[in-house]
């Protein structure tokens, strides 16, 4: 009876055990194998449903991510027009392959033996600064009415929206700032009926009530998605630091943190254009379906072609790098998570990555990275190490 069983021939043999296609001397083999205390524990740990749909789940991932990539690339390079893609499921696994390929490839990696440890995000509250300098803390699952310093309703907060009304009489532009910590997300509907989604480490600066006769202007720091109310009298801008973007009725995403080299703005659809303060005159128009990206270092506007939901997606509570520096990564994951992330190989942080998630446990995201890049890492004291 074989007693070296390399990791694949175990990895099929608890396949077929689990798939009930084992013979009897297989079997023999299986049981043999299982006399062993810690190859029972592992094998008890392995056919456990619940542990085999969250490993697979990561394995699935790997390939889908493959296959997600080669269609982006090819819509680009091919310069496909796309009105709309919709993500379907690329592949429809066959249970029992699955099971298989998946256990095999999993086991192989010791992904079945490592310790999950769980880390646990800061909490910091999403705050309001009225026009009288006093903050408000917004709790997202309260209500409560917004007053300027005359006690006059401006607007209500209901959970993790605040809408503003277009009633309000104002003679002077007033204005209110709301922050949105690390690990969050928020809404605010402006008085001209502007939607914006705010990301994760965003503070958006906003007139209670636009006036007649001026432009509609907001200043922004972090990462929003706006949609806009389309008024050709009144332009909208978006102040982004040294960027402008200016636009009259449309959707597109502004992703311009402090410490990030550039400044996106991705337009979904409609038009905008963008503009540099150190050249107001050279202004660069955006289409549909392409990024524009400022370098705070060259001073330069460069565009390309890419798949909006890609920049997008973080609305939804997803998180998706494309051809991205790990270094970029951990800032998104800091971000998203709201956790502290210590990079200590330093040869990784220009290297570019791919992977797609949609609110997913950082911690499946480090297996996955893991997994498909041989990245490891440690927790402790509640902050992540990249090794």
């Amino acid at each position: 009876m074989r007693e070296n069983l390399s990791e694949y021939q175990i990895a099929q043999l608890i396949f077929q055990s689990i798939s009930k296609t084992i013979t009897i001397e297989e079997k023999a083999i299986l049981d043999n194998w299982l006399k062993h205390e810690d190859n029972l524990a592992l094998y008890n740990k392995i056919i456990d449903k619940k542990n085999i749909q969250d490993k697979l789940s990561i394995y699935k991932q790997i390939e889908i991510e493959r296959v997600y990539r080669n269609l982006e690339e090819k819509i680009i390079n091919n310069k496909i027009k796309v009105r709309k893609l919709k993500v379907f499921n690329v592949f429809k696994y066959a249970s029992v392959a699955i099971l298989f390929l998946g256990i095999g490839y999993l086991y192989q990696t010791g992904y079945f033996n490592s310790k999950s440890t769980l880390i646990t995000p800061s909490i910091e509250n999403i705050t309001l600064q009225l026009e009288n300098g006093s903050v408000k803390i917004i709790k997202e699952d309260g209500t409560s009415e917004l007053r300027d310093s005359k006690g006059n309703i401006i607007g209500t907060q209901n959970g993790t929206q605040i809408v503003y009304s277009d009633e309000v009489e104002k003679e002077t532009l007033v204005y209110n700032t709301l922050t949105v910590p690390y690990g969050k997300r928020f809404e605010v509907l402006l008085s001209d009926g502007t939607h914006v989604h705010l990301n994760a480490g965003t503070s958006l600066k906003y007139p209670v009530k636009f006036l007649a006769g001026q432009n509609r202007q907001v200043y922004l720091k972090g990462e929003a998605f706006f949609s806009v109310a389309k008024d050709t009298k009144h332009p909208f801008i978006v102040n982004s630091g040294a960027l402008n973007v200016q636009v009259l009725g449309t959707q597109f995403n502004v992703s311009s943190y402090p410490e990030d080299s550039e400044t996106d703005v991705v337009l979904v659809e409609g038009s905008v254009s963008l503009y540099s303060k150190v050249n107001v005159n050279n202004n660069v128009l955006l289409k549909p379906g392409f990024k524009g990206s400022y370098s705070k270092q060259n001073i330069s506007i460069s565009t390309n072609p890419v798949i909006t939901s890609v920049y997008t997606s973080w609305i939804d509570g997803g998180l998706v790098f494309r051809n991205m520096t790990f270094n970029n990564i951990l800032k998104k994951m800091e971000r998203h998570y709201n956790v502290k992330i210590t990079a200590n190989n330093i040869e990784l942080a220009n290297e570019k990555f791919n992977a797609s998630f949609r609110n997913e446990p950082i911690e499946k995201i480090l297996e996955y990275f893991k997994i498909t890049y041989n990245i490891n890492y440690t927790i402790e004291n509640n902050k992540i190490l990249i090794n």
